[in-house]
Parts: C-alpha cells; sequence; structure tokens
C-alpha cells in the first residue's frame, strides 16, 4: 500500500454534513506527524449516490486515507467496498461512538443528517455572542461592558479579537479592551460585577516577535517605540499592574494556541459560575 508521496499524502475526508467534525478530528491527529503534511480533499453535503460516484472518482486518482462521517447505509457500504478494492484504509470518525451510545442506551439513533447543526436555542445564542463580541472589539461600546460574560484584557498583540471571536463561536459573550500606557482604561472596566475579566499577558520577547512580524505584513518598519525592548517591558509591567489592582485572573499567552487560551479561559468562566452557584 502506498502510504505517502515524498513528504505528502492524500486525505479524503467525506461528509453528509458540513464537514467540520471531520475537518477537526483529521487535522488534530495529522498535527502529530510533522514529518509529512496531508493534501486534503474535502467533500461535504454528500447525501446520493450520484455525489458519491464523484467523490469515488477522485479517490481512486489520489488513493490516500479515507475518513467519513456518513449516515445512510447504503453510501457507507459502497464507500467501503471502494476502498477495500483499491487497498487504502477507510474509516468512520462517528460510528464507532454511535455504536458506543446505542449500546449504552439501548436504542437505535435517529439517522438524521446534520443534527448538530439545528437551528435551536443553542444555535441563535452563537449568533448573538458573535454579533455581541464584533460590536465590543478592541475598545468598542464600553458602556455595554456589564452585559458581556467574559472581558479580555491586554496590550497589544496578546490576541484579545481571535480569542474573543473563538469564544464567541461557543456561545460565550465576550468583549476585549486593550491596556495602552499613558492612556486612562475605561471607567466602566473598574467596575464590573458580572463578566470575569481575563487579562492576557505574554513575555516581551514573544511579543516583539509577533509585532515585528505584523509591522512587515502590513509594509511598517520604522515603528520604532511599538517594538522596543524597553518599551514593550514597560507595558508588560503596566498592565500586570492593573491586573493585580483590579484583581483581574491572569493568563499567560506566551505559547498558547488561540484554541489553548479559549479553553483555559472557559475554565476560569466555568469555575466561576460554579462559584457563583454554591453562594446563592
Amino acid at each position: 500500500m502506498a502510504t505517502t508521496t515524498g513528504s505528502y499524502f492524500h486525505l479524503h475526508m467525506i461528509s453528509d454534513s458540513t464537514g467540520e467534525t471531520l475537518i477537526t478530528v483529521a487535522r488534530a491527529v495529522a498535527a502529530q506527524y510533522s514529518n509529512v503534511s496531508p493534501v486534503e480533499h474535502v467533500y461535504p453535503l454528500v447525501r446520493s449516490q450520484k455525489q458519491l460516484d464523484r467523490v469515488l472518482a477522485e479517490i481512486e486518482e489520489a488513493p490516500g486515507i479515507v475518513l467519513f462521517t456518513l449516515l445512510e447505509k447504503d453510501l457507507v457500504e459502497r464507500l467501503e467496498a471502494k476502498c477495500q478494492e483499491i487497498n487504502i484504509p477507510s474509516l468512520s470518525i462517528i460510528g464507532p461512538v454511535m455504536q458506543l451510545f446505542q449500546a449504552y442506551l439501548g436504542t437505535e439513533t435517529s439517522r438524521r443528517v446534520g443534527a448538530q447543526h439545528t437551528l435551536n436555542a443553542e444555535y441563535f445564542k452563537r449568533i448573538d455572542a458573535l454579533n455581541y463580541s464584533m460590536m465590543h472589539d478592541d475598545g468598542q461600546h464600553v458602556e455595554g461592558l456589564e452585559e458581556a460574560d467574559v472581558v479580555l484584557v491586554g496590550v497589544s498583540r496578546t490576541s484579545k479579537t481571535p480569542t474573543s471571536i473563538y469564544l464567541a463561536n461557543r456561545g460565550v459573550r465576550t468583549a476585549n479592551v486593550p491596556l495602552v500606557p499613558g492612556i486612562p482604561i475605561p471607567h466602566q472596566l473598574e467596575t464590573l460585577k458580572k463578566p470575569l475579566v481575563v487579562s492576557l499577558h505574554a513575555t516581551p520577547e514573544r511579543l516583539i516577535q509577533v509585532r515585528q512580524n505584523r509591522l512587515l505584513g502590513i509594509g511598517r518598519t520604522g515603528d520604532d517605540t511599538y517594538i522596543d525592548r524597553q518599551a514593550v517591558t514597560e507595558e508588560v509591567a503596566f498592565a500586570r499592574k492593573l491586573s493585580a489592582k483590579f484583581d483581574w485572573a491572569l493568563l499567560d499567552v506566551t505559547r498558547r494556541s488561540i484554541e489553548e487560551t479559549a479553553a483555559a479561559i472557559m475554565k476560569l468562566y466555568a469555575d466561576r459560575q460554579r462559584q457563583k452557584a454554591s453562594q446563592t
């Protein structure tokens, strides 16, 4: 069985829905293999034999690993038979989990395609959180900060905006406010009661590296203060002093991805909610 061509291999992901589940799982596993990279072939909304025909043709043309989240039995059987015929591996990502649920619950699944994307209350909660986070990005509309679940603060390039958007996608109403030495923080930030305020910080070395990349990306090279070691160190110290003064939660994002930062914030938020519940 041919597994790779050079440092690449073909990875086919077939879904009867959006394919988000497949992509997330596949990339999490592929990231563990630093010496090879997948050439991704994503096929969403495959729900008929005709649609599967095109997929099978592409798989045969570029053999590789096949992952799928199909619920229609006939489609699954045909896909697996084709993979066996051309001697390539295939795996249902949700099949084993569904079997486990079925064995434990003692009941068949509804086999409803895209059930996780139903327009329910949770969906509209995410949309509301996204709208809120976009409106309250980078210190905008500070008069509405009390309506947030989480407020992120930090100096420039501590990933406040992308973390806010990621949290909003999980249904967490998130605002973010920049901390800039010499500029007073909004008075609303000093008196917040409901939201969890999290101060994101990083080492000066990391901030300088990210800022240099940012300046290069926008074609600017002359902003010395923005990447000056002493100035950046003072910014970090300023942010830490404010965090101590107002008892904000501190989170070091120096070596964290956006996903890891968001996960840590959600844990802090969940812990705070449990603590509040126990006091009532």
